[in-house]
């Protein structure tokens, strides 16, 4: 029979227990579970239903994530646990993060650190929300950085400073999933979250504690005010996180519950320029194929690295250095 495993981050009350994990602070009856639904209260004590299960397992290459910044062309292990702490009407992985009937498959962390070894140069938590699997997490990251592998999060941010924290003493490199430029309207309507705002701490608690960052940005052009929303976005960016942090603006497309029409091209390229007025340096496009996959200098503007899709064509780079003249380029090299 499989052990459960305790959560971290909670407190008792009496019969009931208050959850720190997320903004949502859930206070959780007995027998009863919190929003994620993998985080139950059993007499007094909060557990974690996800430990020691993977929902969805696959190779794929970093660019995946999306990280363009963090050891390009690498291969990352990825995996997930079930759940989520938000629910977000368009989401893409659904039957994994809203509608799963099955926890998923049980493995051990010493088996998934094995695994990783022989098929790739680190692990991701990705997929759905993986700072709700945070117990299985911090047990497999922990043997993994033994074993010299990297460990990178793709999350919502919606996190407590406090488990941030913690997940910073093990995480290279996370990609902060954020939707609509933090728009508050939008997170309430689209994703049924309240205290958007909090993602923001938790992104500056990453980059205090030397985490490397990247932003995607999802926008849905029919909620808040876009255009202002990613102004704002842009300049929070350049003035908390630097000039030189990777921003991707994602294309939305219909899924799931949401079948508004997909983000319009010019309004993303739109993006791009309100970025570049801002003072970001390297600024991408998702789920858009072309020139704004590729990375070029911010000095001399030559091509850097060449992606077609996920995968990279061409490097050309040597010691983080531009060939062309020599500016140094923020990107981590394994």
């Amino acid at each position: 029979m499989r052990k459960m495993k305790e959560a971290l981050f909670y407190k008792k009350k009496n019969t009931k227990v208050q959850c720190f994990l997320c903004p949502r602070n859930c206070v959780i009856t007995n027998n009863a579970t919190g929003f994620c639904r993998v985080r139950k209260n059993i007499e007094g004590k909060l557990y974690s239903l996800s430990y020691g299960r993977v929902i969805s397992a696959a190779i794929d290459p970093i660019e995946k994530k999306p990280f363009y910044h963090f050891a390009p062309a690498s291969i990352a292990f990825s995996i997930a646990g079930a759940g989520c702490n938000l629910s977000c009407d368009f989401c893409c992985n659904f039957e994994i993060s809203q509608e799963w009937s099955y926890l998923g498959e049980q493995i051990t962390a010493e088996e998934i650190v094995s695994k990783a070894k022989r098929l790739a140069h680190g692990i991701s938590y990705t997929y759905t929300e993986p700072s709700i699997w945070i117990e299985f997490i911090l047990d497999i990251a922990k043997l993994a950085k033994k074993e010299k592998l990297y460990n990178t999060m793709v999350t919502n941010g919606y996190t407590s400073v406090e488990a941030v924290k913690e997940l910073s003493k093990y995480m290279d490199a996370v990609v902060i999933d954020l939707k609509n430029s933090g728009n508050k309207e939008a997170y309430l309507k689209l994703s049924h979250a309240p205290y958007s705002e909090k993602i923001f701490d938790a992104i500056l608690e990453y980059a205090k504690n030397k985490v490397w960052v990247e932003i995607t940005n999802l926008i849905v052009t029919q909620y808040g005010e876009c255009e202002k929303d990613v102004r704002n976005f842009c300049k929070w960016t350049y003035e908390n996180l630097g000039e030189f942090t990777p921003v991707h603006f994602l294309r939305y497309f219909p899924s799931y519950k949401l079948n508004l029409p997909p983000t319009p091209i010019k309004f993303l390229e739109k993006c791009i320029t309100i970025a570049k007025e801002e003072g970001l340096k390297y600024v991408y496009l998702g789920n858009v194929l072309g020139s704004y996959e590729n990375t070029y200098c911010h000095e001399c503007g030559k091509l850097l690295i060449e992606r077609k899709g996920f995968y990279v064509t061409k490097i050309n780079l040597k010691n983080s250095l531009c060939p062309y003249c020599g500016a140094k380029i923020p990107i981590e090299f394994l």
